[in-house]
């Protein structure tokens, strides 16, 4: 519940809205209840920013397993990410952007780097990219989705519109980046 209360105003209002005493007031629970389970405010918020990578993390990895082709993968794991910006917010977002959030928090646990290591190989096999190029255009994608969902919660189109979209910039990367790549690295048939 308290967690509950904590994520609810950091969606509302962003995370400097959080306060104990605004926590305690809008839970209806007495300050003692509260330090029964967290040591403070920062603790807190620690511990919903875990929460809510868990629930993304574990509704993200169903969608991939799900996934047989590429865009399939592509298209269920923006799905996810969008249905979950839709719901809660940029939850995550704004809890990353606070240092002391996430300064005890490992960030490739559930970031980036664990995505990227499962993710590269395959991106290397379909599209031809050395390691390197695949790992650097997975990573820069991952920017997309973001932007994505912060469009979505502007109401300027409908999820499904905002999810073709992305998934389209997605995919256009990575074929976009195979075609420049192979254009820079093939030679010239001369005889």
């Amino acid at each position: 519940m308290i967690l509950d209360q904590a994520a609810d105003i950091v969606a509302r209002d962003g995370v400097s809205a959080v306060t104990m005493e605004r926590i305690c007031r809008e839970a209806d629970i007495s300050k003692s209840l509260f330090y029964t389970y967290f040591d403070g405010l920062t603790e807190l918020l620690r511990e919903l920013l875990l929460r809510e990578f868990k629930t993304l993390r574990r509704q993200q990895i169903a969608a991939t397993e799900r996934s047989k082709t590429f865009e399939e993968l592509v298209r269920n794991v923006t799905h996810v990410y969008l249905n979950y910006i839709s719901e809660r917010g940029l939850i995550i977002e704004r809890l990353q952007a606070d240092s002391t959030v996430t300064s005890l928090i490992d960030p490739t646990y559930y970031g980036r780097d664990v995505v990227i290591d499962n993710l590269a190989p395959m991106v290397t096999k379909l599209f031809g990219l050395p390691n390197q190029i695949a790992r650097a255009t997975i990573d820069i994608s991952f920017g997309l989705p973001a932007a994505a969902g912060e469009f979505l919660l502007r109401g300027e189109m409908e999820k499904q519109e905002v999810e073709d979209l992305a998934v389209s910039m997605i995919i256009g990367t990575f074929l976009r980046v195979r075609n420049d790549y192979v254009s820079k690295v093939q030679t010239l048939p001369f005889d």
